[in-house]
């Protein structure tokens, strides 16, 4: 895998991991899934590249007997520009 290559398998991750991130915030319970000190493996279903080089970097780093739990994501939605869920406007004019 070429440097750039590379980059881009790290920039996808990175935002992969900002959106698991809000998941498990809004998900608490699945939080409670995830054995301590285990190894997290993000799997994009949508991203058969980035599904393969997470789970090769994931063995290259995985320590001895440790617990891995690999999550699978079908699918992102389609990021919002806003996260305010209602606004209402009051216009008084002079």
């Amino acid at each position: 895998m070429n440097t750039r290559d590379e980059r881009e398998m790290i920039e996808k991750n990175m935002s992969l991991s900002i959106e698991f991130s809000k998941y498990i915030f809004e998900h608490p319970e699945f939080d409670d899934k995830i054995p301590k000190g285990a190894q997290v493996v993000l799997l994009p279903e949508y991203d058969e590249d980035l599904s393969a080089y997470n789970s090769r970097i994931a063995e290259e780093q995985r320590e001895k007997g440790q617990t891995v739990v690999y999550v699978r994501i079908e699918q992102l939605l389609a990021p919002r520009l806003s996260r305010v869920s209602k606004a209402e406007i009051e216009v008084k004019y002079a």
